[in-house]
Protein backbone atom coordinates (compact mmCIF):
# COMPACT_ATOMS: atom_id res chain seq x y z
CA UNK A 1 0.00 0.00 0.00
CA UNK A 2 1.38 3.96 -0.73
CA UNK A 3 0.56 6.07 1.90
CA UNK A 4 0.30 9.57 1.27
CA UNK A 5 0.63 11.57 4.92
CA UNK A 6 0.55 15.65 5.00
CA UNK A 7 1.80 16.84 8.71
CA UNK A 8 3.28 18.69 10.89
CA UNK A 9 6.91 18.22 11.49
CA UNK A 10 7.85 14.79 11.24
CA UNK A 11 11.61 15.67 10.94
CA UNK A 12 11.74 17.84 14.31
CA UNK A 13 10.49 17.02 17.78
CA UNK A 14 11.16 20.72 18.39
CA UNK A 15 8.10 21.64 20.55
CA UNK A 16 6.08 19.20 18.23
CA UNK A 17 4.01 16.22 20.03
CA UNK A 18 3.29 15.22 16.65
CA UNK A 19 6.59 13.97 15.43
CA UNK A 20 7.04 11.05 17.79
CA UNK A 21 3.27 9.86 16.72
CA UNK A 22 4.23 9.71 12.91
CA UNK A 23 7.24 8.45 13.71
CA UNK A 24 6.02 5.42 15.52
CA UNK A 25 2.73 4.96 12.82
CA UNK A 26 5.49 5.25 9.56
CA UNK A 27 8.16 3.14 11.13
CA UNK A 28 5.26 0.34 11.85
CA UNK A 29 3.40 0.45 8.55
CA UNK A 30 6.63 0.81 6.58
CA UNK A 31 8.24 -2.29 8.45
CA UNK A 32 4.58 -3.86 7.55
CA UNK A 33 6.19 -3.21 3.45
CA UNK A 34 3.88 -0.30 3.05
CA UNK A 35 5.81 2.55 1.02
CA UNK A 36 4.96 6.18 2.74
CA UNK A 37 5.40 9.91 1.31
CA UNK A 38 5.38 12.30 3.76
CA UNK A 39 5.03 16.13 3.00
CA UNK A 40 5.76 19.01 5.91
CA UNK A 41 6.08 22.56 5.00
CA UNK A 42 9.93 23.59 5.53
CA UNK A 43 9.50 25.75 8.37
CA UNK A 44 11.95 27.69 10.04
CA UNK A 45 11.82 26.87 13.68
CA UNK A 46 12.03 22.77 12.65
CA UNK A 47 14.82 23.56 10.01
CA UNK A 48 16.59 24.59 12.54
CA UNK A 49 16.24 21.56 14.92
CA UNK A 50 15.74 18.73 13.04
CA UNK A 51 16.59 15.41 14.91
CA UNK A 52 15.66 13.14 12.35
CA UNK A 53 16.22 14.95 8.65
CA UNK A 54 15.77 11.75 6.62
CA UNK A 55 13.95 8.99 8.14
CA UNK A 56 14.91 5.65 6.53
CA UNK A 57 10.97 4.34 6.85
CA UNK A 58 9.36 7.21 5.15
CA UNK A 59 10.23 9.39 2.09
CA UNK A 60 10.34 13.02 3.32
CA UNK A 61 9.17 15.54 0.80
CA UNK A 62 9.98 19.51 2.09
CA UNK A 63 8.25 22.55 0.71
CA UNK A 64 7.97 26.15 1.13
CA UNK A 65 5.39 26.77 -1.62
CA UNK A 66 2.16 24.79 -1.81
CA UNK A 67 1.57 25.92 -5.36
CA UNK A 68 4.99 25.11 -6.15
CA UNK A 69 4.77 21.76 -4.91
CA UNK A 70 1.33 20.50 -6.48
CA UNK A 71 2.64 18.83 -9.32
CA UNK A 72 4.28 16.58 -6.95
CA UNK A 73 1.43 16.41 -4.61
CA UNK A 74 -1.02 15.66 -7.36
CA UNK A 75 1.65 12.74 -8.88
CA UNK A 76 2.01 11.10 -5.38
CA UNK A 77 -2.20 11.20 -4.77
CA UNK A 78 -2.82 9.35 -7.93
CA UNK A 79 -1.34 6.64 -7.39
CA UNK A 80 -1.43 6.15 -3.68
CA UNK A 81 -4.16 3.66 -1.97
CA UNK A 82 -4.82 5.89 1.04
CA UNK A 83 -4.27 9.69 1.89
CA UNK A 84 -4.08 11.22 5.06
CA UNK A 85 -3.91 15.12 6.40
CA UNK A 86 -3.02 15.61 9.73
CA UNK A 87 -4.37 18.34 12.18
CA UNK A 88 -2.07 21.66 12.23
CA UNK A 89 -0.62 20.62 9.21
CA UNK A 90 -0.21 24.70 7.41
CA UNK A 91 -2.13 23.82 4.41
CA UNK A 92 -4.35 21.35 5.61
CA UNK A 93 -7.56 23.11 4.06
CA UNK A 94 -6.00 23.07 0.42
CA UNK A 95 -4.32 19.36 0.87
CA UNK A 96 -8.06 18.32 2.10
CA UNK A 97 -9.71 19.29 -1.18
CA UNK A 98 -6.48 17.97 -3.27
CA UNK A 99 -7.55 14.86 -2.19
CA UNK A 100 -10.80 14.63 -2.58
CA UNK A 101 -10.91 16.30 -6.06
CA UNK A 102 -8.09 13.49 -6.81
CA UNK A 103 -10.85 10.83 -6.58
CA UNK A 104 -8.10 9.18 -3.36
CA UNK A 105 -9.36 5.60 -2.49
CA UNK A 106 -9.08 6.44 1.07
CA UNK A 107 -9.32 9.67 2.17
CA UNK A 108 -8.66 10.55 6.09
CA UNK A 109 -7.91 13.11 8.27
CA UNK A 110 -6.04 12.27 11.19
CA UNK A 111 -6.69 14.54 14.68
CA UNK A 112 -4.11 14.66 17.06
CA UNK A 113 -6.02 17.53 18.90
CA UNK A 114 -9.26 16.13 17.98
CA UNK A 115 -10.97 18.05 21.72
CA UNK A 116 -9.57 21.79 19.36
CA UNK A 117 -10.65 20.67 16.48
CA UNK A 118 -14.32 19.93 17.84
CA UNK A 119 -14.30 22.99 19.44
CA UNK A 120 -13.39 25.39 16.07
CA UNK A 121 -15.95 23.14 14.45
CA UNK A 122 -18.41 24.47 16.99
CA UNK A 123 -17.78 28.12 16.44
CA UNK A 124 -16.97 27.42 12.51
CA UNK A 125 -13.45 28.94 12.82
CA UNK A 126 -11.70 25.78 11.98
CA UNK A 127 -8.03 26.64 10.75
CA UNK A 128 -7.22 23.24 9.05
CA UNK A 129 -10.07 21.82 8.25
CA UNK A 130 -13.50 22.99 7.12
CA UNK A 131 -16.98 22.01 8.12
CA UNK A 132 -18.23 20.75 4.87
CA UNK A 133 -14.84 18.85 4.15
CA UNK A 134 -15.61 16.78 7.13
CA UNK A 135 -18.84 14.58 5.09
CA UNK A 136 -16.18 14.20 1.79
CA UNK A 137 -13.88 12.21 4.55
CA UNK A 138 -13.98 8.40 4.53
CA UNK A 139 -11.80 7.82 7.69
CA UNK A 140 -11.81 10.46 10.83
CA UNK A 141 -8.68 8.73 12.52
CA UNK A 142 -9.04 10.96 16.30
CA UNK A 143 -6.50 10.83 18.99
CA UNK A 144 -10.24 11.07 21.52
CA UNK A 145 -12.35 8.15 22.04
CA UNK A 146 -15.46 8.28 23.81
CA UNK A 147 -18.59 10.56 23.13
CA UNK A 148 -16.83 12.65 20.34
CA UNK A 149 -16.74 10.19 17.68
CA UNK A 150 -20.28 10.16 17.88
CA UNK A 151 -20.61 14.27 18.02
CA UNK A 152 -18.49 14.02 14.90
CA UNK A 153 -20.76 11.24 13.12
CA UNK A 154 -23.94 13.07 13.96
CA UNK A 155 -23.50 16.62 13.98
CA UNK A 156 -20.15 17.16 11.35
CA UNK A 157 -21.52 14.22 8.97
CA UNK A 158 -18.20 12.09 9.17
CA UNK A 159 -18.70 9.25 7.53
CA UNK A 160 -16.56 6.99 10.21
CA UNK A 161 -14.59 8.66 13.00
CA UNK A 162 -12.85 6.00 14.61
CA UNK A 163 -9.65 6.15 17.58
CA UNK A 164 -6.88 5.96 16.06
CA UNK A 165 -4.81 6.95 19.86
CA UNK A 166 -1.06 7.94 19.93
CA UNK A 167 1.23 5.15 19.98
CA UNK A 168 4.96 4.39 20.52
CA UNK A 169 7.74 2.94 19.01
CA UNK A 170 9.21 -0.23 21.78
CA UNK A 171 12.12 -0.47 20.25
CA UNK A 172 12.88 3.63 21.10
CA UNK A 173 10.51 3.63 24.05
CA UNK A 174 11.62 0.85 26.62
CA UNK A 175 13.37 0.79 30.16
CA UNK A 176 16.91 1.88 30.33
CA UNK A 177 19.69 1.68 33.08
CA UNK A 178 19.48 4.67 35.77
CA UNK A 179 21.58 8.22 34.11
CA UNK A 180 23.42 9.37 36.41
CA UNK A 181 22.55 12.95 34.22
CA UNK A 182 18.69 12.67 34.45
CA UNK A 183 18.82 10.84 37.27
CA UNK A 184 15.64 12.62 39.42
CA UNK A 185 13.00 12.29 42.57
CA UNK A 186 9.82 13.90 39.57
CA UNK A 187 9.90 15.05 36.02
CA UNK A 188 7.72 16.21 33.95
CA UNK A 189 8.27 16.64 30.16
CA UNK A 190 5.71 19.03 27.99
CA UNK A 191 5.83 22.17 25.89
CA UNK A 192 4.63 25.01 27.28
CA UNK A 193 0.72 25.67 27.38
CA UNK A 194 -1.43 28.30 29.16
CA UNK A 195 -3.91 25.82 30.00
CA UNK A 196 -1.68 23.54 31.57
CA UNK A 197 0.28 25.78 33.93
CA UNK A 198 -1.69 25.99 36.92
CA UNK A 199 -1.82 22.20 37.13
CA UNK A 200 2.45 22.58 36.33
CA UNK A 201 2.72 24.99 39.26
CA UNK A 202 0.35 22.65 42.04
CA UNK A 203 1.17 19.22 40.97
CA UNK A 204 5.27 19.85 40.08
CA UNK A 205 6.33 23.70 41.47
CA UNK A 206 5.28 23.76 44.74
CA UNK A 207 6.00 19.89 45.72
CA UNK A 208 9.52 21.05 44.47
CA UNK A 209 8.94 24.14 47.02
CA UNK A 210 7.74 21.99 49.36
CA UNK A 211 10.66 19.41 49.27
CA UNK A 212 13.63 21.14 48.48
CA UNK A 213 15.67 18.73 49.30
CA UNK A 214 14.77 16.66 46.49
CA UNK A 215 15.54 16.50 42.83
CA UNK A 216 13.33 17.89 39.87
CA UNK A 217 13.38 17.65 36.17
CA UNK A 218 11.48 19.90 33.71
CA UNK A 219 11.89 19.53 30.11
CA UNK A 220 10.09 21.27 27.49
CA UNK A 221 10.28 24.61 25.69
CA UNK A 222 8.73 27.90 25.05
CA UNK A 223 8.12 28.44 28.49
CA UNK A 224 7.97 32.49 29.11
CA UNK A 225 10.43 34.35 29.82
CA UNK A 226 9.14 35.02 33.00
CA UNK A 227 8.84 31.81 34.13
CA UNK A 228 10.96 30.72 37.01
CA UNK A 229 11.84 27.71 38.56
CA UNK A 230 12.09 26.54 42.08
CA UNK A 231 15.87 26.38 42.87
CA UNK A 232 15.59 22.18 42.95
CA UNK A 233 14.14 21.91 39.47
CA UNK A 234 16.45 21.90 36.57
CA UNK A 235 14.72 23.02 33.84
CA UNK A 236 15.91 21.06 30.24
CA UNK A 237 15.30 23.68 27.21
CA UNK A 238 14.65 20.84 25.07
CA UNK A 239 15.23 17.16 25.47
CA UNK A 240 15.90 15.50 22.19
CA UNK A 241 13.44 11.91 22.02
CA UNK A 242 16.56 9.42 21.98
CA UNK A 243 16.68 10.85 25.46
CA UNK A 244 13.63 10.63 26.65
CA UNK A 245 13.81 6.87 27.81
CA UNK A 246 16.51 7.60 29.54
CA UNK A 247 14.64 10.58 31.51
CA UNK A 248 11.32 8.11 32.15
CA UNK A 249 14.01 5.15 33.79
CA UNK A 250 15.87 7.93 35.94
CA UNK A 251 13.14 9.29 37.52
CA UNK A 252 11.61 7.64 40.59
CA UNK A 253 8.04 9.08 39.67
CA UNK A 254 6.68 10.76 36.49
CA UNK A 255 4.09 13.53 35.59
CA UNK A 256 1.49 13.37 33.29
CA UNK A 257 -0.84 16.42 32.80
CA UNK A 258 -3.54 17.60 30.23
CA UNK A 259 -4.27 19.72 28.31
CA UNK A 260 -8.13 21.51 29.64
CA UNK A 261 -9.93 20.77 26.19
CA UNK A 262 -8.60 17.18 26.27
CA UNK A 263 -9.94 16.58 30.20
CA UNK A 264 -13.03 18.69 29.03
CA UNK A 265 -13.46 15.77 26.46
CA UNK A 266 -11.78 12.76 27.70
CA UNK A 267 -10.95 9.93 26.73
CA UNK A 268 -7.97 12.13 25.72
CA UNK A 269 -4.81 9.91 25.89
CA UNK A 270 -0.83 11.86 25.41
CA UNK A 271 1.40 10.17 23.42
CA UNK A 272 4.10 10.92 26.66
CA UNK A 273 1.54 9.11 28.90
CA UNK A 274 2.05 5.71 27.09
CA UNK A 275 5.83 6.68 26.32
CA UNK A 276 7.01 7.03 30.02
CA UNK A 277 4.55 3.81 30.91
CA UNK A 278 6.64 1.84 27.81
CA UNK A 279 9.64 2.85 29.98
CA UNK A 280 8.35 1.26 33.56
CA UNK A 281 8.07 4.53 34.82
CA UNK A 282 5.81 5.01 37.78
CA UNK A 283 3.50 7.90 36.43
CA UNK A 284 1.29 10.21 38.60
CA UNK A 285 -1.49 11.95 36.43
CA UNK A 286 -3.98 14.47 36.70
CA UNK A 287 -7.61 13.02 36.33
CA UNK A 288 -9.92 13.01 32.84
CA UNK A 289 -12.96 11.04 31.82
CA UNK A 290 -11.88 7.64 30.35
CA UNK A 291 -8.67 7.52 32.08
CA UNK A 292 -9.10 4.00 33.71
CA UNK A 293 -10.07 2.57 30.04
CA UNK A 294 -6.77 2.73 29.71
CA UNK A 295 -4.77 2.16 33.27
CA UNK A 296 -6.37 1.22 36.31
CA UNK A 297 -5.97 3.60 38.95
CA UNK A 298 -3.68 2.67 42.08
CA UNK A 299 -2.34 -0.53 40.39
CA UNK A 300 -1.16 1.20 37.01
CA UNK A 301 -1.15 4.71 37.53
CA UNK A 302 -1.33 7.05 40.77
CA UNK A 303 -3.83 10.30 40.57
CA UNK A 304 -3.30 13.66 41.77
CA UNK A 305 -5.74 16.60 42.46
CA UNK A 306 -3.41 18.63 44.66
CA UNK A 307 0.48 19.47 45.66
CA UNK A 308 -0.45 17.07 48.78
CA UNK A 309 -1.17 14.12 46.99
CA UNK A 310 2.28 14.65 44.75
CA UNK A 311 4.00 14.83 48.12
CA UNK A 312 2.30 12.38 49.79
CA UNK A 313 3.65 9.67 47.00
CA UNK A 314 7.36 11.13 47.34
CA UNK A 315 7.82 10.92 51.11
CA UNK A 316 5.17 7.78 51.76
CA UNK A 317 5.46 5.37 49.16
CA UNK A 318 7.65 2.28 49.08
CA UNK A 319 10.10 1.87 46.02
CA UNK A 320 8.99 -1.82 45.75
CA UNK A 321 5.68 -0.81 45.18
CA UNK A 322 5.65 1.88 43.25
CA UNK A 323 7.87 -0.13 40.72
CA UNK A 324 4.78 -2.66 40.65
CA UNK A 325 2.73 -0.05 39.50
CA UNK A 326 5.15 1.36 37.00
CA UNK A 327 5.81 -2.47 35.81
CA UNK A 328 1.80 -3.11 35.17
CA UNK A 329 1.45 -0.08 33.11
CA UNK A 330 4.73 -0.94 31.22
CA UNK A 331 2.78 -4.32 30.54
CA UNK A 332 -0.74 -2.82 29.73
CA UNK A 333 0.94 -0.46 26.68
CA UNK A 334 2.80 -2.95 25.39
CA UNK A 335 -0.36 -5.28 24.82
CA UNK A 336 -2.46 -2.47 23.71
CA UNK A 337 -0.75 0.65 22.63
CA UNK A 338 2.28 -0.20 20.73
CA UNK A 339 3.28 1.01 17.13
CA UNK A 340 2.83 -2.24 15.83
CA UNK A 341 -0.97 -2.67 17.19
CA UNK A 342 -1.44 0.84 15.94
CA UNK A 343 -0.29 0.03 12.16
CA UNK A 344 -2.74 -3.08 12.38
CA UNK A 345 -5.73 -1.12 13.14
CA UNK A 346 -4.70 1.11 11.03
CA UNK A 347 -4.73 -1.30 7.82
CA UNK A 348 -8.42 -2.59 9.34
CA UNK A 349 -9.87 0.26 8.97
CA UNK A 350 -8.32 1.12 5.41
CA UNK A 351 -9.64 -2.11 4.07
CA UNK A 352 -12.71 -1.83 5.27
CA UNK A 353 -12.86 1.15 3.40
CA UNK A 354 -11.79 -0.49 0.39
CA UNK A 355 -13.71 -3.63 0.50
CA UNK A 356 -16.85 -1.50 0.73
CA UNK A 357 -15.74 0.21 -2.56
CA UNK A 358 -15.20 -3.15 -3.85
CA UNK A 359 -18.27 -5.01 -2.58
CA UNK A 360 -20.77 -1.96 -3.66
CA UNK A 361 -21.06 -2.12 -7.20
CA UNK A 362 -22.07 -5.57 -6.85
CA UNK A 363 -25.13 -4.22 -5.49
CA UNK A 364 -26.95 -3.21 -8.17
CA UNK A 365 -25.35 -6.19 -10.57
CA UNK A 366 -27.65 -7.13 -13.36
CA UNK A 367 -28.19 -10.62 -11.57
CA UNK A 368 -28.91 -9.69 -8.16
CA UNK A 369 -31.54 -6.79 -9.59
CA UNK A 370 -33.42 -9.53 -11.24
CA UNK A 371 -33.90 -11.89 -8.37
Amino acid sequence: MKLVIFGLSITSAWGNGHATTYRALARALHARGHRIVFFERDQHWYASNRDMPEPEFCDVKLFDNWDESLPAIRRHLSDCDAAIVGSYFPDAIRAIDEMVDGDVPVKGFYDIDTPITVAQLRRGDAEYLRVDQVPALDLYFSFTGGPMLQELEAKFGARRAVPLYCSFDPHHYTARGISKRYTCDFSYMGTYAFDRQAKLEALFCQPARLLPELKFILAGSQYPPDFKCPANVRHIQHLSPRWHAHLYSSSRLVLNLTRQEMVSAGYSPSVRLFEAAACGATIVSDYWPGLDTFFVPEQEILLAHSAQDVVQYLNNSDRAQLSTIGRRAQERVLAEHTSHRRAEQFESYVSDVLSSRIAAPSLTHPALASN
